[in-house]
């Protein structure tokens, strides 16, 4: 990225890009998005793992999360590439631990494996996948980050859950980083059940949306379960997930609020979409924006995941890159 302009930093942000799958993204925009973020010098790009549109535009298509990550795998280099996250109901946990280890040796280490217990049922009854009651999923969480821990990281490994079972054998290759990529869990609600699941094995925190009091409050939860594990404190990243709509100036970033609610069939008045917005999201003139990260990086926030839901709009990236990141990147 542009060098860091001068003036005064309390914490420094790194910074990644968030694309939803799910609404319509083509191949050749999700190759025009990771080429270009990773020229800029963003750490990551992420997907959703979705198969509908979450904005409820039917005609949308959606690809498969993981099949995208492996054709970025080949087309890049340098950026790191994960979901945020992948529902545990849409795959067994050996078949999400294979694909992951898969991509991670396509692209040469570069994965992160965001697990979360899926949420929509819709998505799933659609599509033939069971959904099982909140308290099932939760353990079948649970059960699966076991498990995938477990297949990546040991010799040999066999397990007896409640919902899986596995018979004791190898698996191989292992990933390419050792001894597992990252795994990044997430949520909004940091309760005694999550922070187990934390203090256990989560790499990575993430939340999405929230003042930054709120952040704080969550990644102080977060990492007093890592704390009552014995864990080191710097072995957690605590990272925000939010849209982001900036220009150089108000009109610029203002028309990319415009045609993101032109594209949103449930925004309703685009006044009351504009102030939703506010309320969290990285929006604004270049100084606006940078006013915002620095109250969510003196929160805590160490990566951000900016979900940029204009597809063909690469400027916005220069914008960033350019304008916004040096200020707060170390």
């Amino acid at each position: 990225m542009a060098g860091r302009a001068s003036g005064s930093m309390l914490r420094a942000v790194r910074f990644c890009l968030m694309l939803e799958g799910q609404e319509g993204v083509t191949w050749e925009e999700w190759v025009a998005m990771a080429t270009t973020a990773e020229r800029l010098g963003f750490e990551a790009i992420f997907t959703s793992d979705h198969y509908l549109s979450v904005n409820g535009n039917r005609e949308r298509g959606s690809s498969d999360a993981w099949t995208v990550m492996a054709g970025l795998a080949a087309v890049t280099s340098t950026i790191r590439l994960g979901t945020l996250v992948s529902p545990i109901t849409f795959r067994e946990p050996a078949v999400l631990a294979k694909v992951a280890t898969t991509v991670d040796h396509m692209s040469g280490g570069r994965v992160e494996l965001g697990m979360g217990a899926g949420w929509w049922e819709e998505e799933h009854t659609t599509h033939g996948f069971a959904f099982p009651p909140a308290p099932e999923r939760f353990e079948r969480l649970e059960e699966q980050l076991a498990v995938i821990h477990g297949l990546l990281t040991e010799e040999r490994f066999r397990f007896q859950g409640k919902h899986y079972e596995l018979a004791e054998g190898t698996f191989w290759p292992k990933p390419w980083q050792r001894p597992r990529m990252p795994i990044v869990l997430g949520g909004q609600t940091v309760g005694p059940w999550m922070q187990r699941l934390i203090g256990a094995y989560a790499d990575e925190f993430n939340t999405v949306g929230g003042t930054p009091e709120e952040v704080h409050a969550r990644f102080q939860r977060a990492r007093a379960a890592v704390g009552s594990v014995g864990r080191k404190q710097d072995t957690l990243t605590t990272s925000f997930m939010t849209w982001c709509f900036v220009g150089r100036t108000q009109e610029e970033w203002r028309d990319r609020v415009e045609r993101a609610w032109q594209k949103d069939p449930k925004a309703g008045p685009f006044d009351a979409y504009l102030a939703n917005l506010e309320a969290d999201c990285i929006m604004g003139t270049p100084e606006q924006a940078v006013a915002r990260l620095r109250a969510y990086a003196d929160a805590g926030v160490e990566r951000v995941m900016l979900n940029h839901e204009l597809f063909d709009d690469l400027d916005m990236l220069e914008v960033l890159a350019e304008h916004i990141c040096p200020w707060l990147s170390s």
